[in-house]
């Protein structure tokens, strides 16, 4: 390698320094605090000597009928089950988009965004007034004479079904997003040789479009799963005592009765969580992209 060579290289170098010391500073810095924090060498409580403990890694994890791994499963499965719902109904309004909106397609997924561009706070709140007891619902259903005048829909609000529909809101058209990029960039020629060899249009979806959509399906998915995850704000808002998830859990622990330790071990718990996630889903994705779109045909 010549000198002239190496000093490119060298001075390309140079600019891979300040994102890197970006994300060590604002990422893995306060993640190994937390980790300090959840192994007993750090403490919020002034005066309080530390030592490497495990003990609330032991009760979380084997303590029995212990509370907060019970609401950690709970959390996750309403949040799968809401990925689920999300993805599956994310997928029609991306195929709408692509393939039947046609020349209005951006104009239309522009009207799908706009009303994302507002605070989420301020959303989560409509939804509160919507469905509270005295809400938009409530009060057309008196209105209409569907149920007796002051006799409200209790399970409208505070509860997980509010939080399922609030989130499930939330992030449908973020999911519809990818899907709509990968059917964008689908090479529609393929559509065209299956319709040219006597396929129907179901019979394209189902050995064309469907399987080149995949790596938008998954991208989709883990979108929604990843970040809902450690969601608070909405069960907060929205949810009643039972339908709290674990990053309520978590921020009562950091705010409302401050205890640091037991709370970086359930933050903790949720980061390994979503690494893993993020590996899992990551090669499945890699995998579908290095695919060549003549196998899927």
């Amino acid at each position: 390698m010549s000198r002239s060579t190496s000093r490119r290289i060298g001075g390309q170098g140079l600019w891979v320094w300040p994102p890197v010391a970006f994300v060590l500073v604002l990422v893995v810095v306060p993640l190994v605090y937390i980790a300090l924090f959840s192994v007993g060498l750090r403490s919020n409580i002034p005066g309080t000597k530390t030592a490497f403990d495990l003990s609330n890694w032991k009760d979380f994890l084997f303590g029995e009928n212990n509370p907060f791994r019970n609401l950690f499963w709970h959390s996750l499965l309403i949040t799968v089950l809401v990925s689920v719902a999300v993805t599956i109904a994310a997928y029609p309004l991306a195929y709408f988009l692509s393939f039947v909106a046609r020349k209005n397609r951006y104009t239309l997924l522009l009207l799908v965004l706009a009303p994302f561009f507002t605070s989420f706070l301020l959303r989560v709140i409509a939804w509160q007034i919507i469905l509270n007891e005295n809400g938009v619902v409530n009060s057309f259903l008196w209105w209409a004479h569907l149920r007796p005048q002051g006799d409200s829909v209790t399970w409208l609000i505070y509860s997980n079904f509010s939080v399922a529909l609030v989130l499930f809101y939330s992030w449908i058209p973020f999911v519809a997003l990818p899907m709509f990029v990968v059917m964008e960039n689908m090479d529609r020629r393929l559509l065209e040789a299956a319709e040219d060899l006597g396929a129907s249009r179901f019979t394209s979806f189902l050995k064309v479009t469907l399987p080149l959509s995949i790596p938008g399906i998954i991208a989709g998915f883990v979108f929604v799963l990843i970040p809902t995850t450690g969601e608070f704000i909405t069960p907060l808002l929205v949810g009643g005592p039972e339908s709290q998830l674990f990053g309520n859990q978590i921020q009562s622990f950091f705010s409302d009765s401050p205890d640091w330790n037991y709370g970086s071990v359930l933050a903790m718990t949720l980061i390994l969580l979503v690494l893993i996630l993020m590996l899992v889903f990551g090669r499945f994705l890699s995998a579908d992209l290095r695919r060549p779109a003549a196998e899927v045909s």
